[in-house]
């Protein structure tokens, strides 16, 4: 058997942050993975260059239970202290939109960083390790694997969520979490493209690949951004961002002009291009294609001086509420995040120990504070994982 003072389960962005910070702490931690390589999400992110934080990171960011337990790690451990340890290793960033905060070159740059971290903190790191039982035996955590038995004080559960399966993604965490007595709040797929069916698929699915600004609204949320359709259904930045939001069967609706109050724009279209006939007008802020099917199916198209003011203000309303049915997400195999977890009122906010059993931590998307797109996740698993790496 092999002893340690801390086991932190799961080589992920919060694995490995909570590893290197109890590490520089002179504490001797070893990271367990049961994958072939460590941080396979963090190198697939943002296109590959790692969508790392976001500067504008507040609670309203998150979904969770209790929409407060994320605040106090996410006090003391805010974007500009990741950023410094950005600057520190050399690594060259920009900002895309919105606060996010991109890579110049890779997402390797990031995974680097934190693996030279946990070096300098003489962190050590096993891959291909998988776990068969967990036990608790006197106050020590004893955990059983394909590489024998090893053994802790703490153990931290950093195994992330149920999304991507395809890259190793398992409920292990969760089964950990009951298996401790803990309450578990029901998962679903997070940031996650929407599916249609039937006759809403026949309408766009020839549409695959066009993309568009809009405003998606679902009851009372809604989120600016790009629409983006494909032959299953709907994806895009703005598609995501509802999705965590959208229950089965609720109705969605699209402001396909999103930066204009439509009848001003309209009447303002009719005064200034009489003669062009509707499609072609839309066609100048909407993608081509997009505004010639709308006019082919539900709008009918025709010179603008032929439309009277009721008219043109019925079609702005059209326009600025486009009714939207989707029958489904894509699941987990394309989710970026996975709604739900371990009940936050089972942890502590400050260290992220378990209420129910001594050295025992959860951190990162295994708990129940899930973040919009834009870098807001990556936040949450340096915040939790500095949390639990200070109480470890």
């Amino acid at each position: 058997m092999t002893t340690d003072d801390v086991l932190v389960l799961g080589a992920g962005a919060a694995g490995l942050f909570c590893a290197f910070t109890a590490g520089k702490r002179g504490k001797r931690v070893r990271v367990i993975e049961h994958a072939n390589k460590v941080g396979k999400k963090i190198l697939m992110s943002g296109g590959g260059r790692c969508n790392f934080t976001n500067t504008g990171t507040t609670a309203a960011n998150y979904l969770s239970a209790n929409p407060h337990f994320c605040k106090s790690a996410l006090a003391r451990y805010t974007p500009w202290d990741f950023i410094a340890l950005v600057d520190k290793h050399g690594i060259k960033y920009h900002e895309k939109e919105l606060g996010q905060l991109f890579c110049d070159e890779s997402s390797k740059l990031i995974l680097r960083m934190l693996l030279d971290e946990c070096r300098d903190a003489s962190v050590v790191i096993e891959t291909d390790c998988t776990i068969s039982a967990v036990q608790q035996r006197n106050g020590v955590y004893e955990v059983i694997t394909t590489r024998g038995v090893y053994s802790a004080a703490s153990i931290v559960v950093a195994t992330g969520g149920l999304s991507i399966p395809a890259m190793g993604a398992t409920g292990f965490g969760y089964q950990l979490a009951r298996q401790f007595g803990h309450e578990l709040l029901p998962t679903r797929a997070g940031l996650v493209p929407l599916t249609l069916s039937g006759k809403p698929l026949d309408d766009y699915a020839d549409l695959s690949g066009v993309a568009l600004p809009v405003e998606v609204s679902a009851e009372d949320t809604r989120f600016r951004g790009a629409l983006l359709l494909t032959h299953r259904g709907l994806s895009g930045p703005a598609i995501l961002q509802i999705s965590s939001y959208w229950q089965p069967g609720q109705p969605l609706s699209l402001n396909l002009l999103p930066f204009e109050d439509a009848e001003t724009w309209l009447t303002a279209q009719q005064a200034e291009r009489p003669a062009s006939e509707l499609k072609t007008v839309l066609s100048d802020v909407l993608a081509k294609r997009f505004a010639q099917r709308l006019c082919e199916r539900w709008i009918t198209s025709k010179p603008l001086r032929q439309y009277r003011a009721a008219e043109l203000k019925a079609i702005a309303a059209q326009l600025a509420a486009w009714p939207i049915t989707a029958s489904g997400t894509e699941g987990y195999r394309t989710a970026e995040v996975t709604l739900g977890g371990v009940d936050t009122k089972g942890l502590s906010s400050s260290t992220m120990m378990s209420k129910h059993q001594a050295g025992l931590y959860f951190i990162g998307e295994v708990v129940d504070v899930t973040g919009w797109l834009g870098g807001y996740n990556f936040q949450w698993a340096w915040a939790s994982g500095h949390a639990a790496g200070l109480a470890v």
